[in-house]
């Protein structure tokens, strides 16, 4: 049995079309066609999959909590880990450029690889394939979800804690970003003008150093109320 066939065992389904596997499993620096338009459909069909799981087996749960359930199911570092259980990264085709910087083991990388080999079940054998295959990979994740302690991003307690006192709520703006394009270190700035707080995360992409900023934001803030 090959990488390929041992791939299709442990994802439960089995390509009619080669051609969608082969194209999820290659990434843009390697050449065309790439898996970035799979990559841009599995997302949906991910996302869409967990939303209907938790919405059903929640059903009490307002939809606040429902999207904080979601985003810890659905980011890049669950879609990495999900991707290095999979052995992916030893069947990706990358440039040599990519080769050469480590590319197979980048979370951005094996993330993107996960959705986009959701689309190429979607394209292959509809949706319900699709579906089961989310299913099947997510499901242990989501048995130990907590319904009661759901996490909060950085951004969301910030903004929440800013909002129960009443206070306007944070700016982020791009301060830096060094790198090279495919490798990029973004530097975002959080600021609370009300409070004159101002603290800089940093982040392989902007989303990421967001969030680092504002938990140092709220980590300031949280220590001031509790000491004055």
């Amino acid at each position: 049995m090959n990488a390929h066939q041992l791939l299709q065992q442990e994802l439960g389904h089995t390509f009619a079309q080669v051609i969608f596997l082969e194209q999820a499993l290659t990434h843009r620096s390697y050449g065309l066609p790439h898996n970035e338009r799979l990559e841009f459909l599995g997302d949906s069909v991910l996302n869409c999959t967990i939303a209907r799981i938790i919405f059903d087996r929640y059903s009490a749960m307002p939809e606040g909590e429902l999207s904080r359930l979601r985003a810890n199911l659905v980011n890049q570092a669950v879609l990495a880990e999900v991707a290095t259980a999979l052995k992916l990264g030893n069947l990706l085709r990358l440039g040599e450029g990519e080769l050469k910087t480590g590319g197979a083991s980048r979370p951005s990388i094996l993330a993107d690889a996960v959705e986009a080999l959701l689309g190429a079940i979607f394209l292959d054998a509809g949706f319900e394939r699709a579906q089961a295959v989310v299913n099947s990979l997510f499901s242990a994740r989501i048995d130990n979800l907590s319904q009661q302690t759901p996490a909060k991003d950085a951004k969301t307690a910030l903004q929440e804690w800013l909002q129960a006192h009443r206070l306007p709520l944070p700016s982020y703006s791009i301060s830096k970003v060094a790198g090279e394009a495919h490798k990029q270190t973004f530097s975002v700035l959080c600021e609370i003008e009300s409070e004159k707080i101002s603290a800089t995360g940093t982040g392989p992409s902007r989303r990421a150093a967001e969030q680092n900023a504002a938990a140092q934001a709220y980590a300031v803030l949280t220590d001031i109320s509790q000491n004055s």
